[in-house]
């Protein structure tokens, strides 16, 4: 049973939040290994947080981008039948990937106003989709 893309089928924003939630469970246990980390390494100490915030950071940005790099499509994106692409139709660079990264970080620190985007924008984009170049696209069942 194969799947094809419908390029003219726009993701509605309850099927990304919905991918958003499916994958924020599998973030926060990557999270877990590096607060366990921290915890043992920093033991007893009062000392900063940075090496935590940094690996929090960056295991994110590289969950998100190994899978947009190789396929296009997290785990969550699986399960909802979304695939990121590139503006041109194919596959993500490192570049969008890292604006990409940044945007969405900028659209959940507004209230999510820059997911709230595509319900104002004539082809359905977020504002993370704008800055980078890239969008989501809706897989069908065949």
């Amino acid at each position: 049973m194969g799947t094809n893309i419908d390029h003219a089928a726009v993701p509605g924003l309850l099927r990304r939040l919905a991918a958003i939630f499916y994958d924020g469970w599998l973030i926060v246990a990557i999270w877990m290994v590096g607060v366990t980390v921290d915890t043992f390494v920093g033991a007893g100490s009062q000392g900063s947080h940075l090496g935590l915030q940094l690996y929090v950071i960056a295991s994110t940005v590289t969950f998100f981008g190994w899978f947009w790099m190789h396929g296009g499509q997290t785990l969550g994106m699986r399960a909802w039948r979304l695939k990121l692409l590139s503006r041109d139709g194919g596959t993500v660079s490192l570049r969008q990937t890292l604006i990409r990264s940044a945007g969405a970080l900028l659209s959940f620190l507004t209230l999510g106003l820059g997911y709230l985007w595509m319900l104002l924008d004539r082809d359905g984009l977020t504002l993370h989709d704008r800055l980078s170049g890239t969008r989501l696209v809706l897989i069908k069942r065949d």
